[in-house]
C-alpha cells in the first residue's frame, strides 16, 4: 500500500517564478541535492519535458526511476506519475502553487510512495517526509534566489 504525505511552504516569489523553477526539470541537478541527473525523453507538443528519467539518492541509496508529467493544471499544478522504478512502484505526486496573503506563494507538495521491498509504513513515511521537506527548502532557495 502507498503511503501518502503532504507539506507546505510559503515561498517569497510570485507563483509564476516557482512553476517556473519546478518545470525546468533538466536543471534540478544544479539546485536539488538528492537529484545527480535528469534526462528529459520524450517532449510535449508544446516542448515541455513529458517524460524524464532521474539518477537520485533516495533511501539510503542511489536509485532510478522515470516520470511522467502532467501540465494540465499548469501554471497552479504540476503532476507526475511513476512509470519505472528501480525501488519504487509508486513515486507520485504534485506540486500546487497558490498566491499567498501579502505577496509571494503559498506551495503544497503532495507525495505518495510505495517501494519494492515490504517496510513499515512509518519508514517510508518519515523517508517521504525527508524528500518533501528537503525538495520544498531547495525550491523554496532557487525561487527566492535572483535570477
Amino acid at each position: 500500500m502507498a503511503e501518502q504525505a503532504t507539506e507546505h511552504m510559503s515561498v517569497v516569489a510570485p507563483p509564476e517564478r516557482c512553476y517556473a523553477v519546478v518545470t525546468d526539470i533538466e536543471r534540478y541537478p544544479e539546485w536539488a541535492a538528492d537529484i545527480k541527473q535528469a534526462t528529459v525523453e520524450a517532449r510535449d507538443g508544446e516542448g515541455r519535458p513529458r517524460l524524464v528519467a532521474f539518477r537520485a539518492a533516495a533511501f539510503g541509496r542511489s536509485t532510478s526511476y522515470t516520470l511522467e508529467y502532467d501540465y494540465s493544471g499548469a501554471p497552479h499544478v504540476l503532476a507526475w506519475r511513476l512509470t519505472k522504478g528501480d525501488i519504487t512502484t509508486k513515486l507520485d505526486g504534485r506540486y500546487v502553487f497558490e498566491p499567498a496573503d501579502g505577496g509571494g506563494t503559498d506551495i503544497t507538495y503532495h507525495l505518495e510512495v510505495e517501494l519494492r521491498v515490504p517496510i513499515p509504513g512509518f519508514v517510508k513515511l518519515r523517508a517521504a517526509g525527508r524528500i518533501m521537506s528537503t525538495a520544498l527548502r531547495e525550491l523554496k532557495a532557487r525561487a527566492e534566489s535572483p535570477g
